[in-house]
């Protein structure tokens, strides 16, 4: 669930229609695949601007239910992520790009060890943002000098409904855990936009190939699809541990686990991985520190060694604090009572966030009349009433 604000790079290119032949639309458009494929990408598809009515709709439905939590960009200007035009009325069709990101293992694996954290896949390299977003401004350059045409990128992070999109443009269809899934690469694929005043030739929009299958729907720890093809992002890890800026609700934590950054569980069950790839970027792969890292030696991070470990990785815009936050929720759920002195210490951190994480990491982890004494101490010398308020419920 990462993303979100607007970030927009409006590239306009010297007109050379003079300077190269000119090229039929289609011969435009298969030129286009080769360049892409060149730069990395792994799929292309071409849709109209107006092709996801109906989508619209639903996102309608899901912010008019609080769904989305307190993720306020994506209610900002609804109407601007209804429709590219609204976004930008000269677009006359929309490139979609899909890169693949499979991983070597399964993600599900690293559950059944609670003393690791399980980092959400796609977080495990460097931030695709960066990477994609690079890609996509050499194709965009490209495509200028090609045509003279004007155009937009987007990764990830304007009013962009990328998914309804993708699947517009024949890259794959929106399953029932509200994913992009396709039936060459699976669950994994990071997707970016170019929007163009070209008039290119359309692909047909997949279909849904979900049949009867639960899967992605009845594994979700903290049961956060009310129905198919609807997601409450209020219950999803992915929120929970990335976009919520607070403590974890009580109610999820035990269903959280080892999850630290993200949950692919909905993702990894999918059946269509059966024919996922692993991904060929390097820079996207998992660096060895983070596949399954131990969770009493993240809870030793200061600010300048949680910065300098996740150095260009998206994990680290969530700072420091929530994601100790996150690593005291896994310790609490590790059932490893030598875990018990990490989250002791750090009931003496700066951070109340990282303090009221603690508590409950603690009181999971000893004794109750243990426990009690240590509550009773503590009542009398902290101040922050969130994290007194811990040490009364726990």
């Amino acid at each position: 669930m990462a993303g979100g604000r607007a970030g927009v790079a409006d590239l306009r290119g010297p007109r050379l229609l003079k300077a190269v032949a000119k090229l039929s639309s289609a011969e435009l458009k298969t030129a286009l695949g080769r360049e892409a494929g060149g730069l990395g990408f792994d799929c292309v598809g071409v849709t109209e601007p107006g092709a996801i009515a109906e989508a619209a709709k639903h996102f309608r439905e899901f912010l008019d239910a609080g769904a989305h939590g307190d993720m306020a960009w994506l209610a900002a200007d609804p109407e601007r992520r209804a429709d590219p035009r609204a976004l930008w009325p000269a677009v006359r069709s929309v490139i979609m790009l899909g890169l693949n990101y499979g991983p070597d293992e399964d993600p599900l694996t690293l559950l059944e060890s609670r003393t690791r954290g399980a980092i959400s896949v796609y977080a495990q390299g460097d931030d695709y943002h960066d990477l994609i977003k690079k890609r996509l401004k050499a194709l965009a350059r490209w495509l200028v000098a090609a045509s003279g045409c004007e155009v937009k990128v987007f990764v990830d992070t304007a009013a962009v409904m990328e998914k309804p999109l993708a699947q517009a443009a024949g890259l794959g269809w929106q399953g029932k855990h509200t994913n992009l899934v396709s039936r060459e690469f699976g669950s994994w694929l990071f997707l970016g936009a170019i929007f163009t005043t070209l008039d290119l030739p359309r692909d047909d929009a997949d279909i849904d190939h979900c049949g009867s299958c639960r899967a992605c729907l009845d594994i979700c720890p903290t049961a956060a699809f009310p129905a198919p093809y609807k997601l409450d992002a209020r219950r999803c890890i992915s929120y929970l541990t990335i976009e919520n800026k607070g403590a974890i609700p009580h109610e999820f934590r035990k269903a959280i686990g080892n999850r630290i950054y993200g949950c692919d569980d909905c993702l990894a069950v999918c059946p269509w991985n059966k024919f996922a790839q692993t991904g060929h970027e390097t820079k996207l792969a998992a660096r060895d520190e983070l596949r399954e890292p131990r969770l009493s030696e993240l809870a030793r991070l200061d600010d300048a060694a949680f910065r300098a470990l996740f150095s260009k990785s998206p994990v680290k815009r969530i700072g420091r604090d929530r994601f100790i936050r996150n690593v005291l929720i896994a310790i609490g759920n590790s059932n490893d009572a030598a875990l018990a002195e990490v989250a002791e210490r750090l009931l003496e951190d700066e951070s109340p966030l990282v303090r009221g994480a603690a508590v409950w990491a603690l009181s999971q982890l000893i004794g109750r009349e243990e426990f009690s004494k240590r509550a009773a101490g503590a009542l009398r010398t902290e101040s922050n009433e969130t994290v007194r308020s811990e040490w009364r419920c726990a």
